[in-house]
């Protein structure tokens, strides 16, 4: 049976975007601590990228990792709404990697001559780091990739009692820890030092463009541009995620704020809501290889392979250009099929005077 094939009213549609993340920030004395965390944190990553402090790579990776504890903890309880006893935890742990930090820095030199011979403080200090980056990982991400990285580091240190050809010569615990906590091969290695260098700072500047009004000039040309054709509203979010895309290098952040609003709009004029969510979330999962801003990993092959970020950039423009137009194109022919008009081009804004506006 064919769907709706006229389009809600503009009236009845919200067109305004909301920040989640802004909306449910902690208030209070918590929220404005976790806020000065974060501007001293950008300040600090600025610094470094300017020059203006010089620190040896490992600090650098460490004090990165001690200011993402100190945020991500803390935060995330107050974002989900932990109890006393869970934010109480929270910021225990976070004090936890800040003293993992502290303690890289402070001993940076003393830890490169005790190296192959660490003392029982080191080994106590390296467990912790461990402890902290396991349970970062699993608040933020869930328990697949601690389960993961897990298993191989018991088979670190179990190793030597595993069976036929996987069993090793075995290690002692001062051995793993050694590897894992300290210089720049296990947990201090090139995603964290890429993280430190690149990833920040093209975060932070996505989010400034972000709270310039990037989002609603997206959205505007967006609508100028293919809201009046067939099967408009799904083509505004595939134009619209690509152009997020180029900022922000997150399939998730996409989705959060185009989603929020192309979502609903689809939905009003007719599309299916499962063809609705999955069009948004294959449009906003394009944005991981929309350059110049892509995702994570970008960085991290740039950095393996030794080649300047611009020629990664280069490699990547025609694959998601390629990838959008391919989206683009199936939403076209899911229009036709349904016979899913676009909006009245009367009720849009212009394309070209957003361009002008946010050039003034």
């Amino acid at each position: 049976m064919a769907e709706a094939q006229h389009p809600a009213p503009a009236g009845d549609i919200d067109l305004g975007l909301h920040d989640p993340l802004a909306e449910s920030f902690p208030a209070g004395i918590q929220g404005r601590l976790l806020y000065w965390i974060a501007v001293a944190f950008s300040l600090y990553q600025i610094a470094i990228a300017a020059h203006i402090v010089n620190l040896s790579s490992q600090i650098q990776r460490a004090l990165h990792l001690g200011f993402l504890m100190l945020l991500c903890f803390p935060l995330l309880a107050a974002l989900r709404n932990h109890g006393p006893v869970g934010r109480a935890a929270a910021w225990v742990m976070a004090g936890l990697g800040v003293i993992v930090a502290g303690y890289q820095w402070v001993e940076y030199v003393p830890l490169m001559m005790r190296s192959g011979s660490l003392n029982q403080i080191d080994v106590v200090i390296g467990i912790i780091a461990l402890v902290t980056t396991f349970a970062a990982a699993y608040v933020v991400m869930g328990p697949a990739l601690p389960i993961v990285a897990g298993a191989f580091l018991v088979y670190a240190l179990f190793g030597e009692y595993f069976p036929g050809p996987l069993v090793t010569r075995g290690y002692d615990l001062a051995q793993v820890v050694e590897q894992m906590s300290f210089g720049t091969e296990g947990i201090y290695g090139t995603p964290l030092y890429v993280s430190a260098t690149y990833i920040f700072l093209f975060i932070l500047f996505g989010a400034f463009l972000e709270k310039a009004g990037m989002i609603k000039l997206f959205t505007d040309v967006s609508l100028g541009m293919v809201g009046h054709r067939m099967g408009g509203a799904a083509k505004v979010s595939v134009v619209s995620s690509g152009l997020m895309g180029t900022i922000s290098g997150s399939g998730v952040a996409n989705v959060v704020t185009t989603g929020q609003f192309t979502i609903p709009l689809m939905k009003s004029f007719g599309y299916r809501p499962a063809f609705a969510g999955g069009v948004e979330a294959t449009a906003s999962m394009g944005g991981q290889i929309m350059p110049p801003v892509m995702g994570a990993v970008a960085f991290i092959m740039a950095e393996t392979l030794g080649v300047a970020y611009v020629e990664v950039v280069r490699a990547a423009i025609v694959p998601a250009i390629l990838y959008f137009a391919s989206a683009f194109w199936m939403v076209h022919l899911e229009a036709g099929r349904r016979n899913l008009r676009g909006m009245a081009e009367d009720e849009l804004p212009s394309a070209l005077k957003a361009l002008r506006e946010a050039g003034t």
